[in-house]
């Protein structure tokens, strides 16, 4: 089965390109390097998509959609819980088709030497041509570091078994695609940041979309149980996916092209015909919710109309994979500014005005991904807020506002002139790292969302675990005790937050590209949201440490982070000179002065780290801020190993707290 999908993205997406071979070779400038390139590189590549969502689909199917093995149905071991026989089959699956990307991505290396030099792939399969590919060919470095993550995935998800790694497997599965959701055509000319942003997350709903389809699929023709939860789940999923793929896909294309050029070029055409596929699978996804979902919940024993219609659905979105992978092949229609300037270039868009404190509050250019997941953040803890008063209980105000303050930080800071201005002015750069990895993650880890999500959720029926007990297992997870452990949180944090400064070719490298500085960004929030839950956060943790011990913590990392200030405020060169000359920005700007007014912003990191330090001091026993004893002990022990923390949970209706109230309430909802 799996093979006829691939057959059909792979044969959709190599006859497209091939057809277009003509003005592609002729745009590009490059000979004909034959047919085992012009059609195996397409035919390849969609092979390789579908892969890519089979590995993703399978996962999120062996983590979410189906149960694992809970004897007696306890919920409360769901972090050691093993994968059932169906979620190993599709963990398995998985790992499999991860692998098997691996394998295709490190045949994509020879094969883009081919086609960006026009030889023939035979004379590229050499080891000293491969080399070259790789020391050379950006698209060829892209492919070695989607190898190397799809193979560890792969391999890691065929050594494990329990279920509490199939989220982590689920996430390495995406990260094997976000390389290439970094290049292409969204990753250069102009409004390139938007380009790239809206592609990623296309791609991102895409895997999860069209794999767990097929996911499902092999589950139902293997006639796996509880077909009736895995699908309405998956409904809901899919349901998000259309809607984003929808928004992305439009602002991508309305960013490459014209309204006149859909039905004049053809890469126009090939839009049309992408949007026209993904419109039909959204009639499929209607004929699931109307048709499909209400016969299997009535019979779950007849899966006949869900076989038919997921098969004819996957064939759909094999064909709309193929057509869509050929868009990287073809030459967009050219720029509606043929002339960029070197600033438009790199960043993707124009600086007119030198930021000041206040005018860069007056600039604003919407951010795509940071902009909308502060969004979506806040929609989605609002909503978690009302389903918890629907359900009786309470949710204080308090942790609402700190939730919301940090989503409107987040979206101010990468939508204004801070965000602007960060890939362009050292100084505006530094106040924006001490917003993501500080400011930021304190009022959105004060918001409580785990706990607010465990309230929002009752626990699932037995044997069917549900958001609460998936949250409740994260909570409890040995990973989650080792990274937020004192000693790993504190480094980590360190490391992140100093080591692209101290090892400067790694601050040019991720700030001379617009993927660099978005890892960046993404790594210095994560890792800070990670830091402030490790040090204060009100949700639970596995073995938390007294608050002594992580303010001592705390104050042995201050001396770190005065070093490096004095550091960056006594070095001579000047991070990342080359590129920021590069700009050309339309005003003077002394770099190394700009660079040690740089150290006036490190310097303010401190006021955040304050704040942590006094809400710490503020758990100490016998202080204004004491327990409120609504936190859930998530361990057996010393009372300093269990010791409780402010939390901002008002009373439940049934006088239980919302952590555990394990019996009073169950739901076999998704």
């Amino acid at each position: 089965m799996y093979l006829l999908f691939f057959a059909v993205a792979g044969a959709v997406g190599g006859t497209v390109a091939y057809s277009f071979l003509g003005e592609s070779l002729a745009a590009l400038g490059i000979p004909n390097p034959g047919i085992a390139t012009t059609f195996g590189l397409p035919f390849f590549r969609a092979v390789g998509w579908m892969l890519a969502a089979l590995s993703a689909g399978s996962f999120l199917f062996a983590a979410f959609l189906i149960s694992p093995r809970l004897p007696g149905g306890d919920h409360d071991r769901l972090h050691q819980a093993s994968l059932s026989v169906d979620g190993h089959l599709a963990s398995r699956t998985g790992a499999v088709a991860a692998i098997c990307f691996g394998l295709i991505a490190l045949l994509m290396i020879p094969l883009v030497l081919s086609d960006v030099s026009g030889t023939p792939l035979a004379q590229t399969l050499g080891l000293e041509t491969l080399t070259v590919a790789v020391e050379q060919v950006a698209m060829a470095q892209v492919w070695l570091i989607v190898a190397l993550i799809a193979l560890v995935t792969g391999c890691t998800g065929l050594m494990s078994r329990a279920w509490i790694t199939q989220p982590l497997l689920l996430l390495g599965s995406i990260l094997m695609i976000i390389p290439l959701g970094l290049t292409g055509h969204s990753s250069s000319g102009g409004n390139h940041d938007h380009g790239t942003n809206s592609y990623l997350w296309h791609l991102v709903f895409l895997v999860l979309w069209v794999g767990g389809l097929m996911a499902l699929l092999a589950h139902g023709r293997r006639l796996g149980p509880d077909l009736d939860i895995a699908l309405r789940r998956y409904s809901t999923i899919a349901l998000v996916s259309i809607i984003v793929m929808a928004v992305s896909g439009l602002v991508n294309a309305a960013i490459r092209i014209e309204l006149t050029d859909l039905l004049t070029t053809r890469y126009g055409l090939i839009i049309v015909a992408k949007t026209i596929g993904v419109i039909i699978l959204g009639v499929f996804g209607w004929i699931h919710r109307a048709w499909v979902i209400p016969q299997v919940q009535a019979n779950p024993a007849d899966r006949r109309l869900f076989r038919q219609v997921a098969i004819v659905e996957v064939l759909v979105m094999a064909a709309v994979t193929g057509i869509a992978i050929t868009m990287g092949r073809t030459p967009p229609p050219p720029p509606r500014i043929p002339n960029l300037s070197q600033m438009a270039t790199k960043l993707g868009y124009e600086l007119s005005e030198k930021p000041t404190i206040l005018n860069v509050w007056g600039m604003w250019r919407f951010d795509l991904l940071f902009g909308a997941l502060a969004l979506l953040l806040a929609v989605g803890y609002l909503s978690a807020v009302w389903r918890t008063r629907q359900t009786g209980h309470t949710w204080s105000s308090t942790p609402t506002a700190w939730w919301l303050a940090g989503c409107v930080t987040l979206l101010v800071t990468m939508s204004s002139g801070i965000g602007l201005n960060m890939p362009a002015v050292f100084s505006v750069h530094m106040v924006g790292h001490i917003i993501l990895s500080l400011v930021i993650p304190i009022f959105l880890v004060m918001g409580a969302p785990l706990t607010l999500l465990m309230t929002a959720f009752a626990p699932g029926a037995p044997g069917r675990p549900n958001i609460h007990d998936w949250v409740r297992a994260f909570t409890r997870s040995r990973l989650v005790g080792v990274i937020t452990h004192p000693v790993v949180n504190t480094l980590q944090f360190l490391v992140f937050f100093y080591v692209m400064y101290l090892f400067i070719p790694l601050y040019e490298l991720l700030i001379s590209k617009y993927a660099g500085q978005l890892i960046m960004n993404t790594v210095l929030l994560v890792s800070g949201c990670f830091y402030v839950w490790g040090m204060l956060g009100p949700d639970p943790i596995p073995r938390r440490r007294p608050a002594t011990v992580r303010l001592g913590w705390l104050v042995a990392s201050l001396p770190v982070h005065l070093l490096v200030g004095v550091y960056l405020l006594r070095l001579d060169t000047i991070l990342g000179e080359e590129f920021y000359r590069s700009l050309l920005l339309p005003w003077e700007l002394d770099l190394l002065a700009d660079q040690r007014t740089a150290v006036l912003a490190w310097a303010t990191g401190v006021v955040p780290l304050a704040v942590v330090a006094l809400l710490l001091i503020g758990h100490w026993p016998g202080t204004v801020g004491k327990t409120t004893g609504n936190e859930e002990k998530t361990t057996t022990g010393s009372n300093a190993e269990n010791e409780n923390h402010t939390t901002f949970l008002g009373p439940t209706t049934d006088g239980k707290t919302p952590t555990s109230d394990h019996g009073t309430r169950t739901t076999d909802q998704p």
